[in-house]
């Protein structure tokens, strides 16, 4: 498969709610890991619903990453794609996966939906009141991203660790 024009990686979830805020989290785990192209767009999507379609507006490949559940054990990290994603929000474990699925219907019926659309799913443990994901969903962070991480590579995207941008920086300077 060729390289994309525009992706958008979305994370979703409150991170009020434990492991809700999975695809939050991982986002910025991904944001600390690597260094991404000017075509790859990381976004906080939070719990917003559809005021978030005018951002997926002409993209060409949408990423998108949430708690789901999927009668899986927790912390189990599931890859949906195409029309599978829609369908997977029908199970609806928090208020703000009601205004994803309204995002993806009207982005279906203004032919705004990216051709290529890809959700990457965590079952989680617990939606109660608190601020750390429980210990199972946590372990899969590191699975999760490189997911998400190989996901953008199988697309054509280079992605650069960023420890590898530090050790160059430090190179240089160590030369100066």
């Amino acid at each position: 498969m060729g390289a994309y024009v525009e992706i958008l990686v979305l994370g979703i979830g409150n991170v009020l709610l434990t492991d809700e805020g999975i695809g939050v989290r991982a986002l910025k785990e991904l944001e600390r890991m690597y260094t991404f192209p000017v075509n790859v767009e990381l976004l906080d999507g939070g719990t917003a619903g559809i005021e978030l379609l005018r951002h997926i507006r002409k993209r060409d490949c949408l990423i998108i990453i949430d708690a789901m559940k999927c009668n899986q054990e927790p912390g189990t990290v599931v890859r949906v794609e195409g029309e599978d994603v829609p369908a997977a929000f029908r199970t609806r474990i928090s208020p703000h996966q009601l205004g994803l699925s309204d995002l993806l219907a009207a982005a279906m019926l203004t032919d705004e939906l990216p051709k290529n659309l890809v959700l990457f799913g965590v079952e989680p443990e617990s939606i109660d009141i608190g601020l750390d994901l429980t210990d199972a969903v946590e372990a899969s962070v590191d699975k999760l991203v490189g997911a998400v991480a190989d996901e953008l590579r199988s697309i054509g995207c280079s992605l650069v660790p960023t420890d590898a941008i530090f050790s160059e920086k430090a190179r240089f300077w160590d030369t100066v």
